[in-house]
């Protein structure tokens, strides 16, 4: 089965304080650099800020204040990046960091937060989602995600200077469709592949091999093969972790807004 993985398989797809929860002493890029090209800007939305990390906090004896309800904000400073150390741990709202999210990590902006990025050096700008807290050296206004930080073209350098700007989405006035947007469901992404029948029969082996639904989206002429839909955090994490166990060792989550539509297996 392994070789069958092999022949399809063209690319696999917080800042804590505590010591002695990670694997890695020091952080790290990922073991295989997967293609970066199909992962696009979470779209900012309304969301209610997490029961946790918005509480004020201490790190190394320094004392911070989080925000409440900040209408504007910007900032400028240094950016820097995490990585394989924090992959697959859980951040200070207590999701899952991914390091092949666009998400970050800030000292105060209340979470979850979205932020315009803008490497003050080459004029690139991304948008992040904020969900943890970090980073806690001196300069550092904001620690980004993997594939942020490689969308910024910053990865070699370590740290950039940046601006960033909250972006702040009006509440729906309709409590429907706030109720609908607060909605999520959830993908694991195994693979992206340029053929599409290699992608579709791709999704067909490993659908069977992980007894899981799995499809194919086409994104920037690139072929997804994504495991799921999946509508409960604790299962998507499983998902993850069997799908890791099966050698797709860069395979990571995906969240969108739940929009009732139906996905082929």
């Amino acid at each position: 089965m392994k070789k069958i993985l092999f022949t399809f398989l063209i690319v696999l797809s917080g800042c804590a304080s505590s010591e002695g929860r990670y694997s890695l002493s020091e952080d790290e890029t990922p073991d295989t650099i997967p293609t970066l090209e199909h992962i696009e800007n979470p779209q900012p939305r309304y969301e209610e800020y997490s029961l946790m990390g918005n509480k004020n906090y201490r790190v190394r004896g320094k004392y911070y204040e989080v925000l409440t309800q900040p209408d504007a904000f910007s900032e400028t400073g240094d950016a820097s990046w995490y990585g394989k150390k924090f992959h697959g741990h859980k951040t200070a709202n207590g999701e899952i960091y991914d390091m092949y999210s666009m998400s970050a990590a800030h000292k105060s902006l209340p979470l979850p937060s979205y932020v315009e990025v803008e490497n003050v050096g080459n004029g690139k700008k991304i948008i992040v989602r904020v969900n943890d807290r970090g980073p806690f050296h001196e300069k550092r206004i904001i620690d980004l995600s993997y594939a942020a930080a490689a969308k910024l073209d910053m990865l070699n350098s370590g740290t950039v200077p940046v601006k960033i700007t909250l972006l702040k989405p009006e509440k729906p006035e309709n409590t429907d469709e706030w109720q609908t947007a607060k909605k999520q469901v959830y993908f694991i992404q195994i693979a992206a592949i340029e053929d599409e029948q290699k992608a579709l029969e791709a999704a067909n082996v490993f659908g069977k091999q992980l007894k899981l639904p799995a499809h194919v989206v086409k994104s920037k002429g690139v072929y997804r093969v994504r495991l799921g839909p999946f509508y409960d955090y604790e299962k998507t994490q499983n998902a993850h972790m069997l799908a890791k166990e099966h050698d797709f060792k860069e395979a990571f989550v995906l969240v969108e807004p739940f929009k009732n539509q139906k996905w082929p297996h």
